[in-house]
């Protein structure tokens, strides 16, 4: 799958891409580089970002709802009014994450 000309495919090279808004659900974006990625008002319903780098990476009003977030790097991402019903945030690292009216899944602990 290719998206405003970046290759969607595990372990793809989208450090700093512009997906914003774009239509990613059920895409497997394992071990990928997101870092500083734009992802605001995107679609990652149910993706597989298991691995993934999304240091940094602005993901507000995004909808994460059943994506896989194990393991993932959220350190100083923008997670802001986005939505993770039923993501699976396991191992996860997420330092300096800005979690501000998002809806986060059962249990989940925001740190």
């Amino acid at each position: 799958m290719e998206i405003n000309g970046y290759k969607i495919e595990p372990k793809a090279n989208l450090f700093d891409a512009d997906l914003s808004g774009a239509d990613l659900s059920g895409a497997d974006l394992s071990g990928a580089d997101l870092a500083g990625a734009h992802l605001s008002n995107a679609n990652l319903t149910n993706a597989n970002l298991t691995g993934a780098s999304l240091e940094g990476a602005n993901m507000s009003n995004a909808n994460l709802t059943g994506a896989n977030l194990t393991g993932v790097d959220l350190w100083d991402a923008n997670l802001s009014n986005a939505n993770l019903t039923g993501a699976d945030l396991t191992g996860a690292k997420s330092s300096g994450t800005i979690w501000t009216g998002a809806t986060m899944p059962d249990g989940a602990i925001r740190s």
